[in-house]
């Protein structure tokens, strides 16, 4: 825990909505802060559009612009590209992954389907050797380590959190049947219509508006107390990541669709609220309501091999849960970034809830902070009802 400290939060809150920036104040009361932003939208349009703090350690304000690395929160949007593939008819989530990437095939993976991409249920939840962070940035290197490993459990009879390679799958799925990369597929059909300031895959550019993130502790491997031999050890040794690798243009620049994406609040619920709303905001459509509606089916329930936890997964998110509910809404997606981004979808109130900063905590599925603002606009809601 830091010291309190004192900060000016600027941006816009409307007035049902106070009890946002109160959470979002409270954060930076309790020393928890360094720098962050917050948004929250209705009907797609923004109630809540918050910043404050500091980019770095040496104090440099935290801009309306900045935008910082999300981790895992990034998932979500490789998930909304692959939703838009089936959309298309591009694939299939009941296919196998070798009817569109033949190499997947080996060592037993013939009948993985691209289901089990979306859910963590491929049995490759990490890479088969160990690799540097700096290896993640060859996109073919990792999908070609993938295509040729024996899965670590049998395909589709259990989660274990993808950590990092969900997004090596999905783009090279995507990139098999469409032929651009994942980030370029997220640029020109989600974030440029959107007008979304998130990217995966930063343009060198856009380099000095990102925040340095101040990381935990502890490395992401050290997360989750594990024996040596199991799933969970495997998948977060085979690729150790501190937090520091993201102040380099290298990481950057990647396309790294389960952990590079860099963005801030509002453009994460910029584009969430396409999804909220149903697949169109503004006019701009990028996924039918059809296609959302199989993504909030309940694919598992299991105890994920990697977590050691029960997670409900829906086709590429989590889901709510009547036994783990996130929000009071049955029909919301979400998702977490190691470190405490988030983002959530809530279709039955057409609301998303965003949050990204740049001091870690250690959990990979969300904290307090990001708690303390979901429970805040859920009350800012029922109070605003009357």
């Amino acid at each position: 825990m830091f010291g309190s400290v004192v900060v000016e939060v600027k941006g816009n809150c409307e007035e049902d909505f106070l009890l946002v920036q109160e959470a979002f104040e409270a954060n930076f009361d309790s020393g928890e802060e360094l720098g962050a932003s917050a948004a929250v939208t209705v009907d797609g349009q923004p109630v809540v559009d918050l910043w404050a703090g500091s980019k770095n350690l040496a104090g440099e304000p935290w801009q309306e612009n900045t935008i910082v690395n999300v981790y895992s929160t990034t998932k979500t949007m490789a998930s909304i590209c692959m939703l838009m593939l089936a959309d298309r008819n591009l694939i299939k989530f009941s296919d196998p992954v070798a009817k569109y990437w033949p190499e997947f095939a080996a060592n037993g993976k013939d009948e993985v389907l691209v289901s089990h991409v979306m859910t963590h249920q491929t049995g490759c939840s990490g890479f088969p050797r160990v690799i540097a962070a700096r290896e993640l940035y060859d996109h073919e290197l990792c999908a070609s380590l993938l295509a040729e490993m024996e899965p670590w459990w049998k395909p589709g009879t259990a989660p274990g959190y993808h950590a990092l390679t969900q997004g090596t799958l999905q783009a090279e799925i995507l990139r098999r049947v469409d032929g651009r990369t994942l980030g370029r597929f997220f640029k020109e059909e989600v974030s440029e219509p959107l007008e979304a300031d998130f990217y995966i895959g930063l343009p060198t550019s856009e380099g000095s508006r990102v925040a340095e993130l101040d990381p935990p502790d502890r490395s992401i491997d050290e997360l989750v107390e594990v024996e040596p031999d199991s799933v969970a050890a495997k998948t977060f040794g085979s690729c150790v990541l501190d937090g520091t690798e993201t102040a380099t243009d290298e990481w950057r620049e990647a396309e790294i669709p389960a952990a590079g994406g860099i963005g801030n609040a509002r453009s994460i619920s910029r584009v969430h609220s396409a999804i909220a709303c149903g697949g169109t905001v503004d006019g701009v459509t990028i996924v039918s309501y059809e296609t959302i509606e199989a993504a909030l089916e309940r694919q598992t329930f299991e105890r994920d091999l990697v977590l050691g936890l029960g997670v409900p997964y829906g086709m590429g998110f989590g889901i709510n849960h009547e036994r783990v509910p996130l929000t009071p809404s049955p029909r919301t997606l979400y998702w977490f970034g190691w470190g405490g981004s988030m983002g959530v979808m809530d279709l039955d109130q057409r609301v998303t809830i965003s949050y990204s900063m740049n001091r870690m905590a250690a959990g990979l599925v969300g904290d307090s902070r990001a708690f303390n603002l979901i429970a805040a606009t859920y009350a800012a809601l029922e109070k605003a009802k009357g």
